[in-house]
């Protein structure tokens, strides 16, 4: 199996990210799968946005749980990245959902409830997916191992992972592994192919963000890892070609 690139955020180097446009772009490149995050609104709208406060991708300020969905909706949160795209609106995970029923995606959805634990998150997502008919080909993932444990109670088959970005030693498989995590999703600089080893013996899949450099997309396919989160998978897809073109072959 190659290894798959998804869009972060979608093509969010291209266009603002988690917004439809950054979405259509990774579409049209080509990406096999999409990542985004999910917050959720003062009246429990799941709302695609990776910042706890609106004030980094939009013209507002303040909490996305202070305001209601239709309060959100009157952002601007495509502005900032480049006036082209002023007017693009911050969409809920219906709307994305949505546009995404009729493409053959993997998607993954990071629960954004490490700082702020939204009630009932969990539940109110799965509803969405189940809706949809797209659980099968999603992965849940948070920062939040009690998230990934929550999941599990509410359905075992429902693929989870356990995000890491500060270095917990050589136990972050053991710890994805105890909490019943199918997938762990690290940061670039942790991946070693002792890890990836380690992934493999306990069938846990390996994503690992964000790579965006041809030498750190090189280090992830030699590793083999399942799939990786990049801002540019355009690029990714180019260079994967290239890499598999020129990868010594074992016969």
């Amino acid at each position: 199996m190659q290894t798959m690139i998804i869009a972060h955020r979608g093509a969010s180097k291209q266009a603002p990210e988690n917004t439809l446009p950054a979405f259509d772009l990774a579409w049209q490149a080509g990406a096999e799968g999409i990542e985004t995050d999910v917050q959720l609104t003062k009246d429990h709208v799941p709302v695609l946005i990776h910042d706890e406060r609106i004030n980094r991708t939009t013209n507002g300020s303040g909490y996305v749980k202070d305001y209601t969905f239709n309060e959100l909706k009157q952002f601007d949160a495509g502005g900032w990245f480049d006036k082209s795209f002023s007017g693009t609106g911050i969409i809920s995970l219906d709307d994305f959902l949505n546009w995404l029923s009729d493409k053959p995606l993997y998607l993954n959805l990071e629960l954004k409830n490490n700082k702020i634990e939204y009630k009932d998150l969990e539940v109110i997502v799965v509803e969405h997916l189940n809706h949809y008919r797209i659980l099968n080909d999603t992965t849940l993932s948070s920062f939040n191992p009690h998230s990934i444990e929550r999941l599990n109670q509410m359905n075992p088959e429902i693929d989870t992972a356990l995000l890491v970005s500060k270095k917990r030693g050589a136990d972050v498989v053991q710890k994805a592994h105890s909490i019943g995590a199918k997938s762990l999703h690290i940061k670039y600089k942790f991946l070693t192919p002792a890890l990836a080893a380690q992934c493999r013996q306990k069938n846990i899949a390996l994503r690992v963000f964000t790579v965006n450099s041809s030498r750190r997309m090189a280090h992830c396919f030699q590793t083999a890892c399942t799939g990786i989160f990049t801002d540019l998978p355009d690029k990714a897809l180019q260079f994967r070609h290239v890499f598999n073109n020129h990868a010594p072959r074992h016969h």
